[in-house]
């Protein structure tokens, strides 16, 4: 029988500064655009290219402590989530603005 996820205890979805501070580094807001762009848990390797695990690490960290992801435990495997909804509700449109304009600037 498969295990249920498990989810690490939120943080609340930051203020405007603190989400525009967290997605200033272009590695976090790749990892929120790949995110975004799957729109279910990923396993944290698929979310960087290039950075070694610590520093990765560090990256979602900075996203966890803004409200902009959470981490998500099954079957042993580590998943990092978009926290859409709860950004969403919390500023309207925002996450979606700047995902797009991400996707603009990179070509995609």
């Amino acid at each position: 029988m498969a295990e249920a996820p498990a989810v690490e205890v939120q943080c609340p979805v930051g203020t405007l500064p603190q989400l525009l501070a967290a997605l200033h580094d272009p590695i976090r807001l790749e990892m929120v655009r790949r995110l975004h762009e799957v729109g279910e848990p990923v396993k944290c390797a698929a979310l960087y290219d290039g950075i070694n695990k610590s520093t990765a690490s560090h990256h979602f960290n900075i996203l966890r402590d803004a409200g902009l992801i959470e981490r998500v435990v099954s079957e042993g495997h580590i998943y990092q989530r978009l926290r859409a909804r709860d950004v969403d509700a919390a500023m309207p449109g925002l996450l979606d603005a700047i995902v797009e304009q991400a996707n603009r600037e990179s070509g995609r």
